[in-house]
């Protein structure tokens, strides 16, 4: 591989005229810069990203760690993240930590090494150190979609609204009349799952609802949703809807309704949450609650970019409110659907009411 000094070397100039061509960082003459230009196409000379971020002090790269790359919810947050830093200029290198604390605390070490501009980070739900290990890297942070379990987050967060988001769905079922609203939550202990758990809670509350006996939990896999909802329609009075934490588990929740003889909408509701691109051609479509994925992205990378140029320096937590995406996987309740038992799955269907006005997707920055 061809280096400066054998660029330097065919061209006839120093290895600072050949640094200034490359950089353009000091005037050279025209007859100068054409033979640089010329040696570096003949060589296939490369410059070294890395040598040039010593000098400048970027590498005009940013790191971002996610937790599952198979979940569709974090591949389009992250297709939002690539898009908007193209267009900043700046190139974008992923990292998967599959939920693992251990991984998750390398990959933040390699991308320190790696001397990237900024960090986005969906953290793993179980580790406790991670407050710590990212205060000790000096790298602009920015937290996406799950909060740090400590008294004050570390560095800028964008995230939705999670705890709107299922008072939002399980509001809308109640509207449609379901009384007993299973939920299918997530991970215990992850905080955007405790956080929609809770909405769904408070919804119950408002309408003089026991929320005891109608909660299980998934693990944000479809198998996960499937497997809970088996666990749900073999529990004594089996509910006439169901809140699911993610779209995921809600495909999962689907494909058991489907098993066990159930019809969608008519014997049984389901809402779920993010809206992934799949979420449109289940069968039926699935209503779901609405992540604005576009916003956090592009939200996320502005606010790395305003730490990196120095633009500000307070820590900056942004909420975005989430809004509920109608289909047709929820229905009003029936008379039969109502009832626990085999003739759930023949009943007929039945006419759903219009729903109301959602609330419209818009960030709403907090203290």
């Amino acid at each position: 591989m061809a280096t400066i000094k054998d660029v330097a070397r065919r061209a006839g100039v120093s290895v600072t005229t050949v640094s200034h061509v490359v950089n353009s960082t000091r005037h050279v003459s025209a007859e100068g810069r054409n033979r640089v230009e010329a040696a570096i196409r003949d060589l296939g000379y490369v410059p070294s990203a890395i040598a040039r971020s010593l000098k400048s002090n970027h590498t005009r790269t940013l790191g971002m760690l996610i937790p599952n790359s198979s979940n569709p919810y974090f591949a389009e947050v992250v297709h939002s993240v690539e898009n908007h830093c193209f267009g900043a200029g700046y190139n974008l290198i992923l990292c998967n930590t599959h939920d693992d604390a251990h991984r998750q605390a390398s990959y933040l070490q390699v991308l320190a090494e790696r001397r990237v501009d900024g960090l986005i980070v969906v953290s793993t739900g179980q580790d406790a150190t991670l407050a710590r290990q990212l205060e000790g890297l000096s790298i602009p942070t920015v937290l996406v979609d799950r909060e740090i379990e400590v008294p004050e987050q570390p560095c800028d967060l964008v995230e939705t609204a999670h705890r709107d988001g299922g008072l939002l769905a399980t509001r809308h079922l109640l509207w449609l009349g379901h009384r007993r609203i299973a939920c299918i939550g997530g991970p215990q202990g992850l905080a955007p799952s405790e956080q929609r758990i809770a909405g769904w809670r408070d919804a119950l509350a408002e309408a003089g609802i026991d929320a005891g006996g109608l909660l299980w939990h998934g693990d944000f896999t479809s198998q996960g949703g499937y497997e809970a909802m088996q666990a749900v329609l073999s529990s004594p009075q089996p509910p006439t809807a169901a809140f699911v934490g993610n779209d995921l588990m809600a495909i999962g929740a689907l494909c058991a309704a489907h098993e066990r003889g159930l019809r969608v909408p008519e014997n049984l509701s389901i809402v779920g949450f993010d809206d992934i691109a799949l979420a449109a051609f289940t069968s039926p479509p699935l209503t779901t609650v609405v992540q604005p994925k576009r916003q956090i992205g592009t939200a996320a990378v502005d606010m790395l970019l305003e730490r990196i140029d120095n633009a500000r320096q307070d820590r900056r937590q942004m909420l975005l409110q989430p809004e509920l995406r109608l289909r047709a996987s929820t229905a009003a309740v029936s008379a039969a659907a109502a009832r626990p038992g085999p003739e759930r799955a023949s009943s007929a269907p039945s006419a759903s009411p219009p729903s109301p006005p959602s609330p419209s997707t818009s960030p709403s920055p907090s203290a």
